[in-house]
């Protein structure tokens, strides 16, 4: 059987989508459409490429050997039409950027409105979510990761280093007492992760401090920083977030002091793209540029 490319899109839809409708959905077309289109792929190639359940679709091992070609396919298509339509000047089309919610909500978009500033035809779209991306899936053409993954056909680069201190609001801490040890934190309402929730090693901010009890607790660094901007507690807060938030300051600084990493996570395959190298490029010297900006400023 000669595979052609629309074929190829068909199955890689369904496998990262795990669904007829979510395929459909991706593709724009109606997912009857998708399942003739799997059936009739899987009868001429002689083996079934996915396991039906009510779960959705799962790969099989077929299917497995066969995706890898699909997205060499996919990633060489990728380049042609960037070749064929010259797109060495301005970037266009739409790019999906995947981030945890503190980078996604203090850094991204002064560095993406910058970047689509300088390129009117591009659309990005920031997805941030409190857990690692699945590139396999294309839930993203690129992510930002706190830890470079141990696993996968990925390629990882690392952005920057960044800061966090122990903070709190004046108004919180005028009206409590005072912190000159770690001993004293013990007096204070506790803001940070929800234990279980916790989706990388690298965000377990205050197991080390020696703080067991969370009083306030979210899954979101976003919630924890207005908690604590608010005056609702003291917590582990990103440098770079500290001047956006008028009367929040450090506590214990010589004595709490973190230093974490940003990566630039890619499928393997896109190295050949010279748009999303391009992009990537832009976006690794935004946001050091940033991250030094903010740090500077406290």
């Amino acid at each position: 059987m000669d595979l052609q490319w629309d074929d190829m899109k068909i199955f890689l839809a369904v496998a990262r989508t795990e669904s007829l409708s979510g395929a459909g959905r991706l593709l724009k077309v109606d997912p009857a459409t998708v399942g003739r289109r799997i059936a009739r792929l899987e009868e001429g190639l002689g083996t079934p490429l996915f396991a039906k359940s009510p779960q959705g679709y799962a790969m099989t091992d077929a299917g497995q050997r066969l995706i890898s070609h699909a997205e060499r396919a996919e990633a060489a298509m990728g380049s042609a039409v960037e070749e064929l339509a010259g797109q060495a000047g301005a970037l266009s089309g739409q790019i999906r950027i995947g981030a945890p919610d503190g980078c996604a909500n203090f850094l991204l978009p002064q560095v993406c409105a910058a970047i689509v500033a300088e390129n009117p035809d591009l659309e990005v779209q920031i997805v941030a979510l409190p857990r690692v991306f699945n590139l396999s899936k294309r839930e993203a053409d690129m992510a930002i990761g706190v830890s470079p993954p141990a696993a996968g056909r990925l390629t990882v680069q690392k952005i920057t280093d960044y800061k966090l201190h122990l903070a709190a609001s004046r108004r919180y801490l005028r009206r409590n007492p005072s912190i000159k040890t770690l001993n004293d934190l013990k007096q204070h309402r506790i803001v940070g992760y929800i234990p279980d929730m916790i989706f990388d090693k690298e965000l377990d901010y205050l197991t080390g401090i020696g703080v067991e009890r969370v009083q306030l607790a979210s899954n979101s660094v976003s919630v924890q920083f207005n908690w604590i901007r608010q005056g609702g507690g003291v917590g582990i807060v990103h440098d770079f977030a500290i001047p956006s938030a008028k009367g929040l300051v450090k506590i214990l600084p010589s004595q709490i002091s973190l230093t974490r990493s940003f990566y630039l996570i890619r499928h393997a395959d896109d190295r050949r793209m010279d748009r999303l190298n391009r992009l990537a490029l832009a976006l690794a010297e935004g946001l050091r540029r940033e991250v030094a900006r903010l740090e500077a400023e406290t």
